[in-house]
């Protein structure tokens, strides 16, 4: 079921290269990659570094972080809170478009909420 929603983002996102469900522990529940990417070390730092803008936030009471990007030379990462307990990893190649992404990223916030509450 997952593979399937997967596999529709991806071919939606020109530049895609990665996408991935993610469980709250940085381990991917589900995948689907066109590249030879270490898609679990990715997400368990993208996780990481979320969470720790998270509880920098706590103090400011700005609330949770909701999306978290970083572009770097080769990739353009994306990792989005699709409930409390998932997430969703992003990887688009040098070509990708971030806005097109960004725009995926909440919409399937939207398909997935039902099934993962």
């Amino acid at each position: 079921m997952f593979a399937e929603r997967l596999k529709r983002l991806y071919d939606r996102l020109d530049g895609a290269l990665a996408v991935s469900l993610v469980a709250r522990d940085g381990i991917p529940v589900e995948s689907f990659s066109s590249a030879e990417l270490d898609i679990e070390a990715l997400t368990a730092e993208l996780l990481a570094q979320a969470r720790a803008i998270s509880d920098d936030h706590r103090e400011l009471e700005v609330g949770p972080v909701r999306q978290f990007a970083v572009t770097t030379d080769k990739y353009s990462l994306m990792l989005g809170s699709l409930t409390d307990d998932y997430y969703l990893l992003l990887v688009l190649g040098a070509g990708g478009s971030v806005g097109r992404a960004r725009y995926e990223l909440r919409r399937a916030s939207l398909d997935f909420e039902d099934d993962l509450v």
